[in-house]
């Protein structure tokens, strides 16, 4: 096995027999496309800092729709997803942060998980946003909101988040544009 592979395409049997192996990626999505999905060696590991700098630094910098969306399964929980880290640009549009969560799901029916964990560190990522994209609160924290993506073989298919994908762009620009940019995490 490679220590670095992208596939691009899950509805082939060989690139889904990869995602369901690999236990580290990151899912890239410019201008609401795939580009792929890149598997990594190790886990991703992040800190608030991080989180601060980077993610101010690439909505101040970089310009272009992209988002990268870092997930890990881990070892002791292979039956668990974690959405560890969600980076994007400045010009972002929701229809990325919508179809990278979208392939997320897609991987986790592949590898066959019962559910999806994320730690929503942004607070301009709404309780309601994400209750509406199937998340609910999962523990409560003083210090972290972290939600739970639950399917336990129960697999949604993509009307969800196309439904909600359509609702919000049918908002004026001005809110599409505010909730757009909450998607960095």
């Amino acid at each position: 096995m490679k220590l670095f592979q992208t596939i691009n395409d899950l509805s082939d049997p060989v690139q889904a027999e990869i995602a369901r192996q690999r236990r580290y990626g990151v899912i890239e999505m410019v201008d609401g496309q795939l580009v792929g999905i890149h598997f990594r060696p190790f886990p991703k590991q992040v800190t608030i800092w991080q989180a601060l700098l980077v993610g101010q630094w690439c909505h101040k910098y970089r310009a272009g729709d992209r988002c990268r969306l870092y997930f890990n399964q881990p070892l002791r929980h292979p039956n668990y997803l974690s959405l560890k880290y969600v980076l994007s640009n400045r010009d972002t549009k929701l229809a990325s942060a919508l179809g990278a969560l979208r392939v997320l799901d897609e991987v986790a029916r592949i590898k066959q998980s019962d559910a999806i964990l994320a730690d929503a560190a942004n607070l301009r990522i709404s309780p309601r946003l994400l209750n509406r994209l199937g998340w609910e609160r999962h523990t409560a924290s003083r210090w972290h909101r972290n939600y739970i993506r639950r399917f336990y073989g129960q697999y949604t298919s993509d009307e969800r988040l196309s439904a909600e994908s359509s609702s919000l762009s049918s908002r004026p620009p001005s809110l599409a544009a505010h909730t757009a940019s909450g998607t960095q995490c």
